[in-house]
């Protein structure tokens, strides 16, 4: 159940394309890439701030061991 195959997509694309119908899919396409988009950049930015904690714990280690 990992992969969708190219069938799978076709059924789903047919499918989106039934509910939401020509005019609004590629509107509907644009705010699920940003939503995407959006997501990608917490990760990424909490990624960053938990480096930033790690080497700030990491240092007072090293003040407490002094």
């Amino acid at each position: 159940m990992g992969k969708l195959g190219m069938g799978e997509l076709i059924v789903i694309l047919v499918i989106a394309l039934v509910i939401f119908g020509p005019s609004k899919l590629p509107e509907v396409g644009k705010s699920v890439g940003k939503a995407i988009n959006e997501f990608k950049g917490a990760l990424n930015t909490d990624d960053k701030d938990d480096t930033k904690n790690i080497k700030a714990n990491d240092d007072s280690d090293d003040k407490k061991e002094a």
